[in-house]
């Protein structure tokens, strides 16, 4: 066996580990949407999120094992890494988004926390089609991915504009801090996601 031929399934436990977080952050983003929209059930489900959520810890830790013992990897070190703690962030953030609608018990999330889910569950698969893409560095698709996740956290800050103008016409103190907390979170997500695709679009320049 020669040297090349050594180091290839390296290559395969990286990027089948990355795929395997970003498909589990698709199946976080749904599964808080049909939370949102299925509300009466957010008690039973909001145990699966947690059972997702450390999965995804797992397979963080996975990645970060492996780096430890690679001395070649598929691409840069630091690149797998912060791809994995990105994608880590956002499964976090869902998930403590989760957490928090139901600590404070909310009747019902309003048709802005639901827009956000929609988003949210758009702009993750979008990023999860990137990531697909790193195997062979096509940079073309990323990169159209990247105008989607873009154009998507703009519908995102826009949308939180809008949250934080009518919440203020609220009477209710307590329930504005409460929403102004879950809109600001939900935001971030769409933060963190438009964060991978730059880290892969970094990716993709340093490997064309």
């Amino acid at each position: 066996m020669g040297f090349k031929e050594w180091i290839l399934p390296q290559d395969k436990i990286f990027f089948n580990l990355l795929e395997e977080q970003a498909d589990l952050a698709v199946k976080v983003a749904e599964l808080f949407q049909t939370m949102i929209r299925e509300y009466e059930s957010f008690d039973v489900l909001i145990k699966r999120m947690r059972i997702m959520e450390h999965e995804g810890d797992e397979i963080v830790h996975k990645i970060f094992r492996k780096l430890n013992k690679s001395f070649i990897t598929p691409i840069d070190q630091e690149d797998i890494s912060k791809l994995a703690s990105l994608y880590d962030d956002v499964i976090d953030l869902i998930d403590a988004t989760a957490n928090k609608i139901y600590l404070f018990k909310l009747e019902k999330p309003d048709d802005i926390v639901r827009e956000f889910a929609d988003i949210i569950v758009r702009q993750v698969n979008e990023v999860n089609a990137a990531t697909k893409h790193i195997r062979k560095i096509n940079q073309a698709e990323i990169e159209n991915r990247f105008k989607d996740v873009n154009s998507l956290e703009n519908e995102a800050d826009d949308l939180n504009d809008f949250a934080i103008v009518e919440l203020f016409k609220e009477k209710d103190p307590i329930k504005i801090l409460i929403m102004k907390d879950i809109y600001e979170l939900l935001e971030q997500i769409t933060d963190k996601c438009e964060d991978v695709c730059l880290v892969l679009q970094d990716i993709v320049i340093k490997n064309a």
